[in-house]
């Protein structure tokens, strides 16, 4: 499956990428990208010759429709994961126990700290439940990996690609093992996720914010919201304007009117 959708998804948008060689030919390594596409879990896999197993959502093998039959058998082809992410902390827990799995086979697992797509193209702060974790209770190294350009591809609600070339920066590899069995102490975790996402942020040359992309998006929602119900209420306050004017007129009409006949 992955040769079968790899090799025509190359041909057709040509991606570029840099640092191939930073990919050990073997052993267990963990690759932590930023997100920006819904593509990025497919060009990342396509230009790699070993597999590499990302936790996905579990509506990616769910969803109805034709669209929906292609991503299911595309990530299930491929070896992702399904997550069920109705509730947060079991999630979570999935996603950590499902990576230390695929690790200790000796396989690449794949992960975006940041834990959703970027809203608006920006780097956001990573999440340090999921990456931090795996990466001290496995000794396993971080490889630190920026899409470039995906989002212009297939941004989100856009179902037709656009033909062009993104690209694929993979940096060198990161070591932690100094942290190694310090998975439960917070400080830590979030020390090592920040050294990840500078090196993404680095490697992308994305502005970074600091504050979670959920909590952006959210931000953004909220603001769309205010601004169409803004939008109405100036509508109403318009149309109201615009009725009273006319019934003004139409009173200094029939005043007009009441004054000529008393003439």
């Amino acid at each position: 499956m992955k040769v079968a959708i790899g090799g025509p998804l190359k041909l057709a948008f040509r991606p570029w990428v840099e640092g191939l060689e930073n990919i050990p030919a073997a052993g267990a390594a963990i690759l932590a990208s930023n997100h920006l596409s819904f593509s990025d879990s497919f060009f990342l896999p396509a230009v790699l010759d070993r597999k590499v197993t990302f936790i996905a959502k579990a509506e990616y093998f769910t969803t109805p429709g034709v669209k929906g039959r292609l991503t299911a058998a595309f990530f299930k082809g491929v070896g992702q994961l399904p997550v069920d992410r109705s509730g947060a902390r079991g999630a979570g827990e999935a996603a950590v126990k499902s990576g230390i799995e695929v690790l200790e086979r000796g396989e690449l697992f794949g992960i975006y700290p940041e834990g959703t797509r970027s809203p608006d193209g920006r780097l956001y702060r990573g999440k340090p439940g999921g990456l931090a974790r795996v990466a001290l209770a496995t000794g396993a190294p971080v490889i630190p990996v920026a899409m470039i350009d995906t989002e212009k591809i297939q941004p989100p609600g856009k179902v037709v690609p656009k033909l062009m070339r993104p690209g694929i920066r993979i940096g060198k590899a990161l070591d932690f093992s100094r942290y190694q069995g310090m998975e439960g102490d917070r400080f830590v975790l979030r020390a090592v996720t920040d050294e990840v996402m500078y090196e993404i942020m680095k490697l992308s040359g994305q502005e970074y914010v600091d504050i979670y992309a959920t909590a952006a998006k959210r931000q953004i929602t909220e603001a769309a919201k205010a601004e169409k119900e803004a939008e109405k209420a100036t509508k109403a306050a318009l149309a109201q304007a615009a009725k009273e004017q006319k019934e003004q007129q139409e009173q200094a009409g029939q005043a007009g009117q009441r004054e000529q006949q008393e003439q």
